[in-house]
């Protein structure tokens, strides 16, 4: 990627390798982050390492009218007394996800670049309390109708599905969840091809909420 005069350019997202690498180096400013977005193009790296920049064949997205909410899940969440708040907790929630075991790239100097497109607008949270504790929630970045899920956590069962609960209500056209897990297949999120995914990003990334 290269960036001359404020202007970012990174690589067709087309020309990716198989396993969805795209480049490498360049930073986690928030002018470069959010020209990698409007791409289609995410930052995952370990921390040490160069910033690797990525944009996987399939994508795994969802449709928020696809969110699968099953029945368990629905009376869990009239039963489990949760409190769900937005942007109330944004650097808890990445805390929180940090702390996973597959949390290992959100390292400091990842948070940091989040909480600055937090500060400006292009970030978001969602935080699920439970008896005035955060029990889960996910973050992520948004560019007009499109999200772009990062990461999630839960430290109760299934607060960080009641938190893709809250996401799928505010009126996005898709959500971004990157790669696929079979969590996410289990909620309604599926794979499409590159190219489908790229076209659905250029239609959302201008629109008005």
């Amino acid at each position: 990627m290269t960036s001359e005069d404020q202007l970012i350019v990174f690589p067709d997202p087309m020309q990716a390798e198989d396993d969805g690498l795209l480049a490498g180096g360049g930073d986690l400013e928030p002018q470069t982050l959010l020209a990698a977005y409007r791409c289609g193009i995410f930052p995952w790296y370990e921390q040490g390492g160069p910033i690797l920049w990525w944009s996987p064949d399939p994508r795994m997205v969802l449709f928020p009218g696809e969110f699968h909410c099953s029945r368990r899940l629905a009376r869990r969440m009239r039963q489990a007394c949760f409190e769900v708040t937005r942007d109330t907790a944004f650097a808890a929630v990445m805390r929180g996800c940090a702390g996973r075991a597959e949390g290992t790239w959100i390292h400091p100097e990842m948070m940091e670049a989040y909480q600055r497109l937090f500060d400006m607008g292009y970030a978001a949270s969602i935080e699920v309390w439970q008896q005035g504790e955060l029990v889960g929630g996910l973050y992520g970045v948004h560019l007009g109708r499109i999200f772009f899920a990062e990461s999630m956590f839960s430290r109760v069962t299934d607060a960080s599905k009641v938190a893709l609960a809250e996401l799928v209500t505010q009126g996005w056209l898709m959500i971004d969840c990157q790669f696929h897990t079979g969590h996410l297949q289990s909620l309604g999120a599926r794979e499409i091809a590159r190219a489908e995914f790229l076209a659905l990003l250029a239609e959302g990334v201008d629109a008005a909420g």
